[in-house]
């Protein structure tokens, strides 16, 4: 078979403006379960956008964008309904910045023949297909871009900048770069942290960055990225914390509170806190442990936190589309955090 019969109906990023929702979740207030439990995480979505001094993070992790969630993050961003992201690097370099580069994901079967798959060129993660041939282009566009920077450690943040700009000046891109997550960021000050930058495409493209720059290199400072994180921490002291899945961003922004403490700070700990998981508690990993635990580690306030047992392609649009339709993100202004941690 050929490649072209697996890759022709491509993953559509659902809209959540063009659904008001806000009455069937209010009316889950009154079920039980985790339909409960979503209500209540939307509430505390809603107070984040409310509370004029709150500073909200969003954490990705799992395969986000590519099944269909990016339009949802990219709407958050435009309505400074969120001012930092914490990401797993797949959900921002394979995924959104792939697609930034005007390629896209496709439906497909966790029943297909993977050796077929291989054999063809494309990756399967679950229901969904990439074309390999077409990652490779992105895994050289980030070799490309560290190419033309100074040799020097940068954090990923910084390192993100600059995957936007390069979208920003090349106006190839131009259709395709309106909707990614990167380059809103980039436009609106916003700053990305993949504390584990290299375990994507962008590890691909720096090892053969380094290979072929074996005295001046570039590369990327994950103690940095502590450092300028926890510096918004340090300087905002009303956070909310909206994660989605768990994993190292999940640790990595909680980390923040307990980091400022090491510096002597006296700041306070998460106000908010929402994680949408399908992870449990029983095997005491990090993914699965409740925002209460956090709370016993100075991370998390207990007074407004809600843990949500849903698969994120389900719960995530229901909790932003709530807030987004409440219209209580219009009292919220840009905070450009990328400009001051830029100084």
């Amino acid at each position: 078979m050929e490649k072209s019969k697996f890759l022709n109906e491509t993953i559509e990023h659902i809209d959540i403006k063009k659904y008001n929702i806000v009455p069937m979740i209010d009316a889950m207030k009154n079920m039980a379960f985790q339909a409960r439990n979503l209500n209540r995480a939307a509430e505390i979505f809603d107070l984040m956008q409310k509370d004029k001094e709150c500073t909200v993070f969003l954490t990705l992790a799992g395969s986000l964008i590519s099944a269909g969630l990016k339009q949802v993050i990219v709407d958050l961003v435009k309505n400074n309904m969120i001012d930092a992201i914490v990401s797993t690097g797949a959900n921002i370099v394979d995924q959104d910045y792939f697609e930034a580069l005007g390629f896209r994901h496709y439906k497909g079967s966790p029943f297909q023949n993977d050796a077929e798959l291989r054999n063809l060129g494309i990756d399967r993660i679950y229901d969904t297909y990439i074309d390999e041939d077409e990652l490779r282009i992105c895994d050289e566009t980030i070799g490309e871009i560290a190419n033309s920077l100074d040799p020097k450690p940068y954090s990923s943040r910084e390192f993100i900048i600059e995957m936007g700009k390069f979208l920003d000046k090349n106006d190839k891109y131009k259709s395709s770069r309106e909707d990614s997550i990167v380059y809103q960021c980039y436009k609106k000050g916003v700053p990305i942290f993949v504390p584990a930058f290299s375990d994507c495409s962008a590890g691909f493209g720096l090892v053969h960055h380094q290979w072929n720059h074996p005295e001046k290199q570039v590369s990327i400072d994950s103690a940095r990225d502590f450092l300028e994180i926890t510096k918004i921490k340090i300087n905002n002291k009303v956070t909310g914390i909206f994660m989605i899945g768990g994993g190292v961003p999940k640790n990595f922004v909680q980390d923040i509170v307990v980091a400022a403490e090491v510096l002597e700070f006296d700041v306070p700990m998460h106000k908010y806190a929402i994680q949408i998981t399908v992870a449990d508690e029983r095997d005491g990993a990090l993914s699965g442990s409740t925002l209460k635990e956090a709370s016993s580690w100075g991370k998390v306030d207990t007074t407004f936190e809600q843990m949500v047992y849903s698969e994120a392609t389900i719960a995530m649009p229901l909790i932003v589309g709530y807030s987004y339709h409440k219209g209580s993100y219009k009292v919220r202004s840009e905070r450009r955090l990328n400009d001051s941690l830029s100084k």
